[in-house]
């Protein structure tokens, strides 16, 4: 819990991202990564990671029709997010910083394999549902 923040360690993230035996795993981090968010001393709204995962979205339906591209894609959502962390980052809250980390770590786990993106998308679709679960607005 680097920074009072529940970010995975490198093992656990490379077993939830690369392996097929990490599903409780996953769901034990992202519950705790999305109550961290929705704390109200975090003020991280649903909308702000809506925006990131909608284009994780739209990158997922990519994959399916041109791997390389998508690919390209998702490599290229690390300064999207890099950008939106810093624009949103107060003195108090980094909570998108906090969000954007994760989430760079386990892209670069994926090296363009299905079941890694897939497991990826797993990830970010928990944390989001946590979020909203502990009260996330």
């Amino acid at each position: 819990m680097a920074n009072g923040f529940p970010y995975p360690s490198k093992s656990d993230l490379e077993k939830i991202i690369t392996t097929d035996d990490g599903t409780e795993l996953l769901v034990t981090c992202a519950e705790k990564i999305g109550e961290a968010l929705a704390d109200r001393n975090a003020s991280l709204s649903t909308n702000q990671i809506r925006a990131i995962f909608g284009e994780v979205r739209r990158i997922e339906g990519d994959w399916k029709i041109d791997k390389v591209r998508a690919n390209q894609s998702l490599i290229l959502l690390k300064p999207k997010m890099a950008y939106r962390a810093k624009k949103e980052e107060t003195k108090y809250n980094k909570s998108v910083g906090h969000l954007t980390t994760v989430l760079e770590d386990a892209i670069n786990l994926i090296n363009a394999e299905d079941k890694n993106f897939t497991r990826f998308v797993n990830f970010f679709e928990a944390i989001l549902a946590y979020h909203k679960k502990y009260g996330g607005k």
